[in-house]
């Protein structure tokens, strides 16, 4: 502590804000597995209720979504916000792509209210708990670089798509590193063509410092997700491909673009 009439160095000020962010991440991180534990039977009871008539397991995934919600209500170094035209109908089908700041993405876009299944890494579902809630949420894993897989899981979601349930893959394949964004991968966009679906991009902003890289202590950060306009697919083909993801990966940039500027400006006017 700092004794009375002193003012705290530089030094004492980074050691008492890296406690914080101890305290605080050790206490999301519980939160988070509990969480998780006690969604596993949840789960597991809607699952079996809801699967004569929802295919699609739409509230069984929506549940899910819950587990990150709750998380980040109750971690106290993150702000998470969601901004612009949300879908009038939360079972309208979309190909929802974002770009991909952070693995906190996944917890951020999950306030988004609607349920939608998520393309994910198929080491995940190996990890217990969360592989078994994954599964039971009906998320589709793929294997990188393994072509049977990827086409497997194509197939997955055209299904999904087919039971009136979005589909979330961030179309540059991994997170990024730098501000610039990745380049787009082709398949989000054929999969929204195939199955005469929109795309519905979604912009994501902030959370790039929520989860560092190699540290398990969670950063101090406001994120915000903002859904733009929805881009129709209807009378494209493949050929379209290049012309229509260059389109969305443009909506994407200008959005974070503006989304960083009016963070700037909310910062300087307090």
């Amino acid at each position: 502590m700092t004794p009375p009439g002193r003012r705290a160095s530089s030094t004492e000020r980074e050691s008492m804000t890296r406690l914080w962010q101890s305290i605080g991440s050790a206490w999301t991180w519980l939160v988070l597995v509990l969480c998780m534990i006690l969604w596993l039977p949840l789960m597991a009871v809607l699952r079996l209720v809801t699967a004569p008539f929802d295919r699609g397991r739409y509230w069984v995934g929506y549940l899910f979504r819950q587990i990150p919600t709750v998380t980040v209500g109750l971690n106290p170094l993150w702000r998470f916000h969601c901004s612009g035209t949300m879908p009038a109908d939360p079972r309208r089908p979309y190909v929802v792509v974002s770009n991909h700041e952070s693995f906190a993405d996944i917890l951020l876009i999950s306030h988004l209210p609607w349920e939608m299944k998520w393309l994910s890494k198929a080491e995940l579902f190996r990890l217990p708990v969360l592989g078994w809630l994954m599964w039971l949420a009906g998320d589709i894993p793929v294997w990188r670089g393994f072509g049977p897989s990827a086409i497997e899981a194509m197939a997955k979601c055209r299904d999904t798509l087919s039971h009136r349930v979005s589909v979330m893959i961030f179309p540059e394949g991994t997170r990024s590193t730098k501000p610039e964004l990745l380049p787009f991968k082709d398949g989000a966009f054929r999969l929204a063509i195939d199955a005469g679906v929109a795309i519905l991009p979604l912009a994501v902003y902030g959370t790039a410092t929520a989860l560092p890289k190699h540290d398990w202590r969670l950063g101090v950060t406001t994120a915000e997700v903002r859904v733009l306009p929805p881009v129709e697919t209807s009378g494209l083909t493949v050929e379209d491909v290049p012309t229509l993801k260059a389109r969305v990966r443009q909506m994407i940039v200008d959005a974070r673009a503006e989304l960083a500027a009016e963070r700037r400006a909310s910062d300087q006017s307090r």
